[in-house]
This record gives C-alpha cells, structure tokens and sequence, in this order.
C-alpha cells in the first residue's frame, strides 16, 4: 500500500474457440497505459485539453512491469505491440489448434494511478478503485480484437471463470461484483478468495471506511455507493426493489448474486442536466433523482453483464438499450414528469417551451444539438472517432430514440419484448450489429433496412415537410416532400382543432409522394407531430387548412428558449455589459430568433444605451449558416452582414458595417482532429466621427474609408502541440497590403511550454504614409482600423487602458520607436517557462519605413500568464531603451491581456467536448 503497487502472479487458461491455429496471442495489459506522455491514451487527454495527467508528477501515473511469462515449464517470448503498449503479443511454445486451449503464468507487478486521470485508481485518502487492473486475454473471433485504453471503458474480454486470492492490509475493506469464498487472516494481512462463473466485469474496491450498501431485493443484491438523496432507508429499499424488479422483468434474471452500482460509473455517465443543478435547487422529488441515478448505472452495469459485445465498434447496441429503458421507465412510473420537474409550475418559468417539454424530450434534443451544428456522428462509427460530446451524450441519445421510433413504427410489435428475447437468446454469447438486425427482421412485419442503414451507419439527416394540401370532396390531398437524403418512415397527423383524430405512417418517400385522407372536419395537418421520429427540422412540418396568414403565429419570448414548432417565436433578452470606457455600462435588449438549438437562418437586433456616453448605441446582424454534408473537408458556408454604432473616443462614434462569406473546412472523417481552416471575405465599411481635436492629418481629414479583406487561417491545436498561421490581404483606395502571421506552441515532457510567433506584413502600396500611421503596421499597439479587436479604450494614450495589449501585428511588449511601419515589418516573439506560470519571455524585429533606414528593434521582460490568452501581465526589462526595471513609472510600462467576454472564456471549458 506504501507504493501503491499489486504484486501479481495469474494462470490464464484460454480456450480457442474458433477454426483457426494461433501461434501468437494477445493480451490487454491496460494498466500499463499510463506509463508514459506519449500513449494513446496520454494522447487522447492532450486532444481533449486535459491538463491532469500531463502535469502529473511521475509516481502519480500507472503501469506494470512484467517480470516473466512462461508455459510449460519454459519462458515465452513476448513484446508491446507497436503503438499499443498496454497490448502484449506473446509467441505460444506450441501452436494453439482449434478447440484447444492454452495455460499461461505471469507474475508482474501493477503500480497503481491516481483516480485523478479516469476516477480509477487510488485516491487521495488511499482508497483504492480499480477497473482494468489485471492482464486479461484479448478475443479473437476469425482476427484480434484488441484496442488500447482511451478512458471509454470499453474493453472487449471474453467471458471467463475467474477465482482471486487477494491478500491486503486489515484496515481496509473488499468490495466486488464477484462471489466471496473464503476469507483468513495471516501475518497481519486478510486474504479474501472471490469467484465468479461467465463474467466480465471485475472491478475491485478497498476502501478504508464502508462506503457499499448492499441492499437486498427478491432479484439479487444491489451493492451501491451511488449519493442516496438524503433518503430514508425504507425508501431506498423499496426505490431498490422497484429498479430491481424493472431491471428483471425487461433484462431477463440476473445470472449473478451481486449488480455493483458505483458512483465512479454514475459521475462518468451521468444524468445529463440532473447533475448540472446545485443542491440546493431541486425540482425534482429526491426519490425520482434517485431511482434514475441507480437506474441508469445499473442498466449499463447489467447490460455489461449479460451481453458480451465490443463496446468499442457495436457501443451504439448497449446505448440504445439503456437509453430505451430509461425513457420506458419514466413513461411507466412518471408519464406526466416535466423536463423541469416542479419548475415547471413556477409563475414566469412556466412560460417558457423548455419547462413545458416532457422529460423523455431531452434525448432528441440533445442528440439535435450536434446535428443542428453538422458534428453529428454515424451510431455505428467506432467509438473511439467519437467527439466527446457524441460519446457520452448525442449517440447515446440517438440510439434509444432510434428503438423508441422502431417501436413506434411497428405499431403492436412490441419491441420491449422482442429486445427480451434478444437478451436471452444472445445471453453469454458475442452479440453485435448484425445478429441484432437478423434478430429482429425474422419477426417484424414492416421493412426495416432503413434503421440499419441510413439511421444507424450515416449521419444523414430527417426533414419532411407538408408542400401542398387542398381538399377535394370528402378528402384532403396531400404532397409530402422529403428535404434530405435520409429516406425513412414519418407520421403523418389530422387536427381538429386541437384534437387528434387520426395518426399514419408514411414509407419509402425518396422525393415526395401525394397521398388522399379522409377530410374529418380536419383544420390542420402535422407531420411527427409526437415528435417520436429525430428530425432535423420540425418547425415546417405544419399545414394548416382554413385560411390564416401563416401557419404558425407568432410569438413573443422573454429569453432565449428551446424552440416551439406551433410559432414563430422572436425572443427579447435583457442587456447589461461594457465594452469600452467611452460607453461604459451598456443597458439595452436584443430581439432575435436564434433558439438554443441552431437554425440556419438567425438574426439579432441590438440597441444600447451607453450610461456614459449618455447616447444610443447598438448593433444588427443577419447570418445563413448553410451546412455541407457531402464527402469534402467544406463543411460550413456561413453568409452574413452587420452592422454597429459605438464610441471609438470620447463623444465620438464609428458606425461599421460589414457584408461577408466565410468557408469552414474540415476532416469530416475525423471530427476528432482540432485542425480547422476557414476562407474569409469581406468588405468593411468605416464612418468616424472626425476629431476637431485633433491635427490635422490624411486620417482625421477623411475619417471614412472602406477595406477589402481577404484571409486564410489554418489552426492545429491540442494540449501538447498548438500551430496556427494565417495569411491576410487587404485592398482599400489609399492603401493595398499582405501580412502573414504564424504561431508554433510546445509543452515538452517536463512540463516546459516553449511559444514562437513570427509576422511578417509589407505594403503593396500606402498614399498615407507621409500623413499618418493609421493604416501602418504597429509594432505593439495596433491602430485597428477595422474595429475587429476587444480594446476597452482604443483611443487612450495614456492610463490603464493604453497599456491593455492585444497580440497582433508586431506582438512588442515594450513601446519602442519607430511604433510603426509604413513600408514593412517582420518579427519573431518567443517565451519559455521559467516555473509554473512564469516565463521569460522575447521579442526581434525589423522595422522599415519610407525614407528611413531599416531599424532593429527589441524587448526581453517576464511574462505570467495566469490564464493563456485570457488573462495574463507582462513586465518588461531590458529593450532598445535599456534596464526598463529601472526607469521612472516602470507601472506605466506594465502590459495586460485581459478577456471580460463570458463567450470567450466559455469555450475554454467546452472545448473538449466538441
């Protein structure tokens, strides 16, 4: 325990079950996949920016050291398979014939990782919970199945017979799924013999303190550590039995005494929105949070333990099924549950479309939150090419929703059976895709190759819509146009008023068909309407036949809200902000029609009054966003054209508008990749007020200009390796230049980050350089004539907001001379760290005006960059104008960055989910 080491000594027997003669086999060794910065798994956290594991200390990362492996008496040769080194081939000392089996022994010693990584591991009590933390043989199955650990818990083992003998210290107690034999003590340690027939799972926790309830119901025990809501124990009985008493009826029977429910497992996959509420704010009743917590941790747990499936290529099978039965159990024990529980009944909130929603109504909504955005992922795609937010939520989602709409489709199929007897019939045998789909066509009465195929192994997306409806005589004919690629069923709904009175499905609409239905007084029709089918866009999915002005009135919402398909809803939200010191606080409402799921087509109208400035100010904007689905890197086209009104001085405003294109490229077959490119174009057009104040110069003289703006950027960026460049022209009547920017960001093995930026800008041609630098390139402090950078006072000489720097251009920290280039500029910037937070950093340039000689300009200083980009100071020391540390008002040398933009700051925490 001192070490956090096990010390292990196994016999693997092996039985090779298929037509094939092995020589070599492989075993999953996941607890060697901490060892090093460079493992897949190391690599998928730098991916998603997670800083623990690469700033751990050594001692705090896992691994296993073999010491030997033999057979028969004689060692055998084994190595890590290249790229995988939590994965060993062993050569066998004989050829393993089929229908024969292998025994191995191995005695290796497991160091243990901090639970800080994955939840797994020891704690920082000394508590010790441990998934994956013995070697076990990988299955082959006509080839190897075998994958390296990538925190998805998803390895694929067959199902064994297991028997442990696992000796600890007496201060702790032994938790497990398995059964305990035996248990003595000896030489101040305990020893507890487990075993277990067909098994999968072998978690094992010792802890210090009885963390476990066992709970024992008519089914089988629950062992849980799952937070309890402050329940009585009376009520977690019976909450128990009830789960129990589900989880059998719909699984089949248990075929173990014990179902473990951990809290690791439930903080992994939680709730999603139940466990983003504080404590203190409850609108659900503490025995509903209950039951779905153990409800979802045990279905995923049992699921594990009835069906032996690879998690990793066939994950969408166990999703649906626990996603399906968490939607069956809510619509059995609470139908009438709101998505916002009690919240729902508040004045003011009650308003609202999103409390109003059914609590089921999350799946779709979630699942359609990444489709809206085009990063949805095909349910069959491997689930380690999954964005993070596709893995934990969206595919999850998509594939209960998906057996919801098959059963729904059916009619009196009756899928809740038909998955019980899938269960047992597949029960401790391999299940996947295929058998699932034979499984369930050998007994349906309705074509199903379009689940398998456009729902299950495409992306493609739903979009039906009403083109024509007219009546004719006693009935009503109807054109349904099919606005995808997706050619699946839809349901079709007649209206009286409000009232039902007929449901059909549809089939096997490739463009459009038109159909007649009896006229039953109807008023309106709607397609999905229960919304059972995932589709894309619902918000046209309405007809209505008595004459009105549209089909959908409209409707006024205070708030950003999910959207309602019955209206056209434009929403009116408060303003409160400050985005210079010449408006100083802004109050103001926009009125906009953007949901909180996307839409192609959003506008947004803002006017503000500036407190300060004591005058009206605001902004409008009109963006397109059309999404690209075919097979090139072009993913998004977005249109747009804005326009703003603000302080740029004090008592003087700019007005900017700016029409323009922008092309976003990316690996459509790897959604994971952070590179990015994006083709921008515009035109921005500038009104100043002029400065009477000022001298007169080319740039006071005429205060307005307009300016072609062309640019490419190309980012690449993850936690360990950060490059980004761009090249930028731009085009106006006095002036024509290219720039090129390039940054290059390393964070070495011993935790150094090392930063390089190189710039580079050259005037085609200046009319304004013997007048003004306005349009000049700046060594430290860009003019910004575009009015694109966040500066809180742009016009300010002099004070606080003069020293706010923003790394552009020539990215100097020190105010040198020549600040500005009328004819060329390149520079170099550099930092490395000095501890922690710290760095030194450097900046080189040449600075070259017209008539003048080329100047050499430099700047050294210390950098603390509490938050990168975000939030940092810099502190000049020695440059062109000597020690600066020793100059009088060295403070007013002092350089910050500074982002009060929440947005901004937001996607510092939501970037490793997309």
């Amino acid at each position: 325990m001192e070490n956090n080491q096990i010390k292990i000594s196994q016999e693997i027997t092996y039985f090779n079950t298929s037509q094939d003669t092995l020589q070599t086999i492989y075993l999953n060794d996941w607890g060697n996949s901490f060892a090093t910065k460079d493992t897949p798994l190391a690599k998928r956290f730098s991916e998603e920016f997670k800083t623990e594991f690469h700033f751990a200390k050594n001692e705090d990362r896992g691994y296993s050291v073999i010491t030997d492996i033999h057979q028969n008496g004689s060692e055998l040769k084994f190595d890590r398979v290249k790229d995988h080194i939590d994965v060993i081939k062993v050569e066998l000392d004989t050829p393993l014939l089929p229908n024969n089996s292998y025994t191995i022994y191995l005695n290796y010693i497991v160091q243990v990782p901090n639970d800080k990584f994955t939840r797994y591991g020891v704690t920082s009590t000394g508590d010790y919970n441990l998934r994956f933390w013995y070697i076990t043989p990988a299955i082959y199955n006509g080839a190897w199945k075998y994958s390296s650990n990538k925190d998805l818990d998803d390895m694929f083992v067959p199902l064994a017979d297991i028997d442990m003998e696992i000796t600890f210290p007496l201060a702790y107690q032994l938790v497990s799924e398995l059964d305990k034999k035996d248990y003595y003590q000896v030489k101040g340690n305990q020893v507890v013999v487990l075993s277990g027939k067909n098994r999968v799972n072998s978690k094992l926790f010792l802890n210090k303190e009885s963390q476990y309830r066992d709970i024992e119901t008519d089914f089988f025990t629950i062992a849980s550590n799952v937070d309890d809501e402050d329940l009585s124990p009376m009520n977690k009985a019976l909450v128990t039995d009830k789960i129990a008493q589900f989880l059998s009826n719909n699984l089949g029977d248990y075929p173990h005494k014990r179902l473990l429910i951990t809290d690791i497992d439930y903080r992994k996959n939680p709730l999603y929105g139940l466990n983003l509420l504080p404590s203190f704010i409850r609108p659900f009743p503490d025995h509903f949070q209950y039951e779905l917590k153990i409800l979802k941790t045990g279905l995923r747990s049992y699921l594990e333990n009835i069906l032996l499936i690879n998690p990793r290529t066939d994950q969408w099978l166990l999703d649906g099924m626990q996603t399906y039965y968490l939607m069956k159990y809510v619509d059995e024990f609470y139908p009438n549950m709101k998505l916002a529980g009690t919240l729902s009944d508040i004045f003011g909130l009650k308003s609202f479309h999103a409390t109003q929603l059914d609590f089921n109504a999350q799946y779709s909504f979630l699942y359609m939150h990444m489709a809206r955005q085009n990063i949805d992922q095909p349910l069959s795609m491997s689930k380690d090419s999954l964005l993070k937010f596709n893995e934990n939520i969206a595919n999850k989602y998509k594939a209960g929703v998906g057996l919801k709409y098959l059963d729904d489709y059916l009619g009196n199929y009756k899928m809740t059976g038909t998955l019980l007897d899938y269960l047992n019939t597949n029960r401790n045998q391999e299940a996947n895709t295929n058998n699932f789909k034979d499984f369930l066509e050998a007994t349906a009465t309705k074509d199903l190759n379009w689940f398998f195929t456009d729902y299950l192994q495409t992306k493609k997306y739903i979009d039906y819509t009403i083109s024509r409806a007219v009546r004719e005589n006693d009935s009503i004919r109807v054109t349904i146009k099919n606005k995808s690629d997706a050619n699946v069923p839809i349901s079709l709904f007649s209206f009286t008023d409000k009232t039902v009175t007929s449901k059909i499905w549809l089939e096997n609409i490739k463009d459009s068909i038109t159909i007649s239905i009896p006229d039953t007084e109807t008023t309106r029709l709607v397609l999905n309407h229960d919304q059972i089918v995932p589709e894309f866009n619902v918000r046209n999915n309405t007809k209505t036949l008595n004459k009105a002005l549209f089909n959908r009135p409209l409707q006024l919402r205070l708030i950003k809200d999910i959207e309602d398909p019955d209206y056209n809803q434009v929403f009116l939200m408060p303003i409160v902000e400050f985005n210079n010191i010449y408006d100083g606080i802004v109050l103001g409402v926009k009125a906009y029609n953007k949901t909180v799921l996307r839409k192609p087509f959003y506008y947004k109208i803002s006017p503000q009054y500036g407190l300060k400035s004591e005058s009206l100010t605001g902004s409008i904007s009109l963006n397109y966003n059309q999404y690209i689905d075919d097979s090139s890197h072009l993913y998004n086209i977005s249109y747009g054209v804005g326009a703003s009104y603000s302080s740029y001085a004090k008592d003087l405003f700019v007005t900017k508008f700016t029409p323009g294109v922008q092309l976003s490229f990316k690996d459509k077959t790897n959604l994971r990749a952070n590179k990015r490119q994006y083709l921008s174009v515009r035109y921005v057009d500038i009104n100043r007020d002029s400065d009477p104040s000022a001298l007169l110069t080319s740039e006071t003289n005429q205060p307005n200009y307009g300016v072609f703006n062309m640019r490419y950027n190309h980012i690449d960026k993850d936690l360990i390796n950060y490059s980004s460049w761009f090249a930028d022209m731009q085009f106006a009547e006095k002036f024509g230049k290219i720039a090129l920017n390039y940054e290059y960001r390393k964070l070495s093995k011993n935790n150094r980050q090392y930063n390089l930026r190189f710039f580079a800008g050259a005037f085609f041609y200046n009319k304004t350089y013997r007048d003004s630098d306005y349009f000049s390139f700046a060594l430290d402090r860009p003019t910004d004539y575009l009015f694109d950078y966040n500066y809180y006072g742009r016009s300010e000489s002099a004070g606080i907001f003069s020293q706010q720097l923003i790394i552009a251009e020539g990215g100097f920290k020190s105010q040198l001379e020549p600040a500005f280039a009328n004819q060329w500029i390149t520079t170099l910037n550099g930092s490395m760290t000095i501890w922690k937070y710290i760095m030194a950093y450097g900046d080189i340039g040449l600075v070259k005006n017209h008539e003048e000689s080329t100047k050499v300009l430099y700047d050294t200083g210390i950098r603390v960059s509490l938050m990168e980009d975000y939030f940092e100071l810099y502190f000049p020391v020695y440059s062109n104008l000597g020690w600066e540390v020793s100059q009088p008002q060295y403070a007013e040398k002092i350089r910050f960055i500074v982002t009060l933009d929440f947005k901004t700051l937001l996607g510092l925490f939501t970037r490793r989910w997309y």
